[in-house]
């Protein structure tokens, strides 16, 4: 929650209560006193609309998460200030009949005083109503946040796995291109001992038809 936000919000609070109390005493003025009084609502009125301008401009500047809960807030403050408009036309206009008037000035600021209670009560109650609100957005954000940190660690390890893999493949594939070559190597070898042995076969055939050969001509003569 934005802490400017706030500060605004507490001054608003403050100052509707205090026009609630001064609407209430207004109602059993007459004449001048009721002219300044309804002077001093207005340039009260005038004052908390500021308040609800920078509220708004200060909700629009935040996250979208929280703009959204102290949007919702600001409706409320609006249309608390809206009855206190009526409220000041109705005092303005005299609507107000002698009966009501009577019975005002009897009861005193007692009930100045309980109206502007209830009227802080209010008020309160939506601020703590928005602001456990606002606690549960931001602990579902951190949830969010906390989920998704545990996916991107996920996904890394993935990719680690994958990239282990990879490099085993490499691997087997190298070892067997080595085993194809030396299956060659083999090969080869096998051909030249068979070769080999055709060779030294011959020469020993030809040796042993030499041999008899000279065997033969010298046991002739």
């Amino acid at each position: 929650m934005s802490n400017v936000f706030e500060g605004y919000e507490r001054q608003y609070c403050d100052l509707s209560a205090n026009l609630t109390k001064k609407c209430t005493t207004a109602t059993a003025l007459n004449g001048e006193q009721k002219k300044q009084k309804v002077s001093e609502i207005k340039a009260g009125i005038d004052e908390a609309e500021a308040l609800v301008r920078k509220m708004d401009l200060e909700a629009r500047s935040l996250q979208p998460n929280i703009r959204g809960v102290l949007l919702a807030k600001l409706r409320e403050y609006k249309s608390d200030l809206n009855n206190l408009k009526s409220e000041v036309k109705k005092i303005v206009s005299g609507n107000l009949n002698p009966s009501a008037r009577d019975e005002l000035l009897e009861s005193g600021m007692a009930d100045a005083l309980t109206a502007s209670d209830d009227q802080r009560t209010r008020l309160m109650t939506s601020t703590d109503r928005l602001n456990k609100t606002s606690d549960r957005v931001k602990d579902s954000r951190r949830t969010m946040l906390e989920t998704e940190e545990l996916g991107v660690s996920i996904l890394h390890d993935l990719h680690s796995q994958r990239q282990s893999l990879l490099h085993a493949h490499n691997t087997l594939h190298g070892v067997d291109d080595n085993i194809g070559k030396s299956k060659k190597i083999l090969t080869n070898m096998s051909r030249r001992m068979n070769r080999n042995k055709w060779i030294i076969g011959c020469v020993v055939l030809v040796l042993i038809v030499a041999i008899i050969l000279i065997l033969y001509f010298k046991l002739s003569k």
